[in-house]
């Protein structure tokens, strides 16, 4: 039989927290050969192979069918895989990884509290500065849909490779769409998230992908997988 392959993040906090989830399930994640390698089992749970992959990286996985399942932010979901609400089955919300993708303008913006607003002032800026306004973001295509969404096209997406929130400061950009758990980071560098700015509130979750093949079996260790986790998960956890 071929045995479901589940990815989950090989390093930092959401590595440690899916560690701890499942360890409050009963099931021990171990590496397998080398401690420095990408390979795991799940005592308990014969026929499950464990991946350790990065966060974003486990979305190209999904989308690919290269795993059965996977462990990861729906931020990374939503932004790599513009089909995933039918190519990926969002099994269970984990109740932790939180992060909220927001659009934010500068804090002395006062007249821009709405994308609405935004909208307003790109024409005036563009006769101005002989440009749209820039926006620095990692998320080009969640910032797309959503300003799509909105009706607001006048704008310039500039790709931001480091810290996004420092690039109004810098003359990178305007305004920026980025992730926040608290908000204070933006507030330190003199942005205010738009009060319809929310664009995703994240958190992880346990995906499927409908690209991989699927027998009874693997759907068998998917549901008992499945429901040993949410026994884990404190069921406000998982509402904000």
């Amino acid at each position: 039989m071929t045995n479901l392959t589940l990815a989950i993040p090989s390093k930092g906090r959401l590595m440690e927290q899916t560690t701890d989830m499942f360890a409050r399930a009963g099931l021990v994640v171990r590496k397998v050969g080398h401690v420095r390698g990408y390979r795991g089992e799940i005592e308990g749970l014969p026929g499950i192979d464990v991946a350790y992959v990065s966060s974003g990286e486990i979305a190209e996985a999904l989308k690919s069918g290269s795993v059965h399942l996977g462990i990861t932010g729906e931020d990374l979901i939503r932004e790599n895989i513009s089909d995933a609400a039918t190519r990926i089955r969002f099994l269970q919300k984990l109740g932790f990884g939180f992060a909220d993708v927001v659009v934010a303008v500068p804090a002395c913006w006062l007249d821009v509290t709405t994308v609405a607003e935004l909208e307003e002032i790109a024409l005036p800026f563009r006769r101005q500065h002989g440009r749209w306004p820039r926006v620095a973001t990692k998320y080009i295509n969640l910032t797309r849909r959503f300003f799509g969404s909105k009706g607001f096209g006048d704008y310039r997406i500039i790709e931001s490779a480091g810290a996004t929130e420092g690039a109004p400061s810098s003359g990178m950009a305007e305004l920026i769409v980025d992730i926040t758990t608290t908000g204070e980071t933006l507030r330190a560098n003199g942005l205010k998230i738009l009060d319809d700015g929310v664009i995703l509130k994240s958190q992880a979750n346990l995906f499927a992908t409908n690209a991989a093949a699927w027998t009874p079996d693997l759907e068998a260790l998917r549901a008992e997988l499945s429901d040993r986790l949410a026994n884990s998960i404190p069921s406000k956890a998982t509402v904000r």
